[in-house]
């Protein structure tokens, strides 16, 4: 009888037995069938997903650990982030320092020049609108600014988000004169006890706490949704710039301080978006 001729395929299939015993009494312990082609496909299953684990990690763990350029690379990118959010702090703080000043030359009487006071509207004009020339705004603030008009209220605001903010009153009593900012009398005037607390209408950052010649001691708060509210004629101040204060904290006591009164009392302005409003359309007093 001729022998069986030993292929690929039959040395693959072949089925053996592995049988596992005792060293000491040879007692069986565990038996195994397997062919060599299992054996192939399985290592052949191991190699792959090592191979492809081992891809992974040279890709991203391991390239943190041995590449040189990948810390440089990422340094890189921090440096562009920080350098965005950098010039993007810088813009917000000289953009605030121009508010504030502008604000300490309104709160100190100050009337700016005409080439000032156009510098200002034209700003403004540019940041609600830049497709508006130059030209047209200039015309529409000098039309303004010659007939009289309320250049300083800017145009007809929307007050929907103000009025939807709860504000407290600064102080009880009762308003000697009314909001008027025809004859330039940007807020309201209320008289009340002596030596009475004057508090803040809503939680803000104090900006301007000082002294004016007109308007006495004087105190403004920044609040959100671009609110800022003034109190002049105070006899003390409780509250310096940079202070966090919160609404209804004390922040001045009613005076008669300043060239500009005639009796003790509390002048109270409301500034929106860069204009002047009633705070009686706001707050109870």
């Amino acid at each position: 009888m001729a022998k069986n001729k030993k292929t690929l395929s039959n040395w693959l299939n072949n089925r053996h037995i592995l049988i596992i015993q005792n060293e000491e009494d040879f007692s069986h312990k565990a038996t195994y069938n397997f062919t060599y082609a299992r054996v192939v496909f399985f290592s052949l299953i191991a190699f792959i997903l090592i191979f492809v684990i081992s891809f992974y990690l040279v890709n991203t763990v391991l390239a943190q650990w041995f590449d040189p350029t990948h810390a440089e690379r990422e340094t890189r990118k921090d440096l562009v982030t920080m350098s965005l959010s950098l010039d993007s702090l810088a813009t917000e703080l000289e953009n605030r320092d121009l508010f504030i000043q502008s604000m300490k030359r309104v709160l100190d009487g100050d009337q700016p020049t005409d080439d000032e006071a156009i510098d200002d509207v034209n700003t403004s004009k540019v940041q609600l609108s830049q497709s508006s020339s130059s030209q047209e705004i200039d015309s529409l603030f000098k039309s303004e600014f010659e007939t009289g008009g309320d250049f300083l209220l800017g145009q007809r605001i929307d007050n929907i988000e103000l009025r939807q903010t709860y504000l407290f009153s600064p102080i009880s009593g009762y308003v000697s004169q009314p909001f008027d900012p025809r004859n330039e009398h940007f807020g309201i005037d209320v008289v009340s006890k002596k030596d009475e607390p004057v508090k803040c209408i809503a939680d803000g950052t104090v900006i301007f706490a000082s002294w004016t010649q007109d308007a006495g001691n004087v105190i403004a708060v920044q609040h959100k949704e671009n609110l800022i509210s003034v109190y002049k004629h105070n006899s003390a101040l409780t509250k310096e710039v940079g202070n966090f204060i919160s609404a209804g904290e004390i922040l001045a006591i009613i005076g008669n301080t300043g060239e500009l009164t005639n009796g003790p009392h509390l002048h109270f302005e409301l500034w929106y978006n860069g204009s002047a409003v009633n705070p009686e359309d706001f707050i109870v007093f």
